[in-house]
């Protein structure tokens, strides 16, 4: 009994020590695809674009980038005279504000309202470039050379301001020039 009983324990031992050897077996491979998959992942985000160890690339990137700046608009403002006059005691000249123009039949000794109304200048820094002014009324209905009309259209190009002017059935461009 005690060689039976022995082999019996030899058997027993042996299925305990393969058992064993499978559970160390599935452990080990486990942890094998475990760390070959973190690994795998610690390789992916190490190559990832956006993580960079290139010190020259991140501090290259960090650097502002060079934005263009819009060009200014063109600035109207100020006093106009008219270039193209039949002569010189007599001719129209300008004043523009911000948002307004007011232009004048100018003579020796008398200065009388043509125009007065809005002005608007494009924002995108165009140099060449028209506008209807809207007649400002409340100015002009009571000025006796005044244009009744209820716009007028200004023209601007290489620094210099254009507009039709009728009077007594003649229609003439006026061209002025900022002072």
């Amino acid at each position: 009994m005690s060689e039976v009983s022995t082999r019996d324990f030899s058997s027993a031992a042996r299925a305990n020590h393969v058992k064993d050897d499978m559970n160390t077996t599935a452990t080990k491979a486990t942890a094998t695809i475990a760390l070959l998959a973190l690994l795998g992942l610690g390789t992916a985000s190490c190559s990832a674009p956006g993580a960079s160890t290139d010190t020259k690339t991140e501090s290259q990137s960090a650097a502002p980038e060079e934005v263009e700046e819009a060009p200014e608009p063109v600035d109207l403002t100020g006093e106009w005279k008219q270039t193209n006059s039949n002569t010189p005691d007599s001719f129209q000249s300008a004043t523009i504000t911000a948002d307004t123009i007011e232009v004048s039949w100018n003579a020796t000794d008398s200065k009388s309202l043509y125009w007065a109304g809005t002005v608007t200048v494009p924002e995108d820094g165009s140099t060449t470039f028209t506008f209807d002014s809207a007649n400002d009324t409340t100015k002009t209905d009571s000025a006796m050379l005044a244009s009744s009309d209820p716009t007028k259209t200004f023209t601007y190009a290489d620094g210099e301001l254009s507009y039709e002017v009728t009077a007594l059935g003649t229609t003439m461009t006026v061209r002025l020039e900022k002072q």
